[in-house]
């Protein structure tokens, strides 16, 4: 791998702003809200945010970059897709469980739902996302799938997972401005107290380690090389400097043995 120092700072420093994160939102509920509950009252509306956080946008962002991660590298293609899937599956399972907690204290209090913009692109991300994965289902784990429909649907299911993230990310920046506006009233949200500047921490926590994930996942030189080639680097080395020397040398290898195919089927044709 290229510039692997660079790469693993970078996820480590994404971590930490994960885990930092999930630490803010977790102080938000318990210390200045309610707690979490099931009652319909406000405490089971705490579970939306935290349960947001950790799934919809912690666990999807390690699954977006769970290929690159190098010391992966020596584990088989369908076992990183298993892994892939199922961070994104469990992802998946605390939002849909966040959605019905906010749904469930919106009905018991009598509050309109689906009316800010907040919970337009909300939804439509809960929506988008089970389409994403039963694509990426239908078309990765399933070895029936031709390799041409693979190839020809790859550059759809990196975008479309991507932008996904991304819209996650401006629906809870836009969640924890909407909630702070309307449940803050004595010192109202314009006096900063101290519960809005911690949640203005944790929405600029929240946009680093989206701007961090989003990075790494666009890096090219930091992309999982073909299958054949990790499984010869894995059998030699697991320093991952030597794994982006033993790349490089298995890649000019096929490069060397297909520049001679070719030559000699110049030489026959002569």
């Amino acid at each position: 791998m290229e510039n692997y120092t660079q790469f693993l700072i970078l996820f480590i420093l994404a971590l930490a702003v994960g885990f930092v994160s999930i630490a803010f939102v977790l102080t938000w509920v318990l210390h200045y809200r309610e707690g979490l509950g099931w009652d319909g009252e406000a405490a089971e509306f705490n579970w939306h945010p935290l349960l947001m956080v950790i799934g919809f946008i912690f666990l999807q962002g390690i699954a977006i970059v769970v290929y690159r991660l190098p010391w992966t590298w020596r584990c088989s293609k369908q076992m990183m897709k298993f892994i892939h899937a199922g961070l994104n599956v469990l992802a998946f399972i605390l939002a849909v469980v966040s959605v019905v907690a906010v749904f469930d204290f919106h009905n018991a209090k009598n509050i309109p739902n689906m009316y800010s913009l907040h919970s337009w692109v909300g939804l439509a991300a809960v929506i988008l996302y089970p389409t994403q994965i039963v694509m990426g289902i239908a078309v990765y784990l399933i070895p029936a799938t031709p390799v041409y429909v693979r190839a020809a649907l790859m550059p759809v299911h990196i975008y479309s997972g991507l932008f996904i993230f991304t819209s996650v990310i401006a629906t809870a920046l836009m969640g924890f401005t909407e909630k702070l506006i309307f449940g803050l009233k004595s010192p109202a949200y314009k006096d900063s107290p101290p519960e809005a500047i911690l949640v203005n921490v944790l929405g600029l926590l929240i946009a680093a380690f989206g701007g961090l994930i989003l990075w790494i996942a666009t890096r090219p030189s930091w992309k999982r090389p073909r299958e054949e080639i990790t499984q010869t680097v894995s059998n030699n080395s697991t320093n991952p400097e030597d794994t982006k020397t033993g790349t490089a040398l298995t890649t000019r290898t096929h490069l060397d043995l297909e520049t001679r195919r070719r030559n000699g089927k110049a030489e026959e044709s002569e």
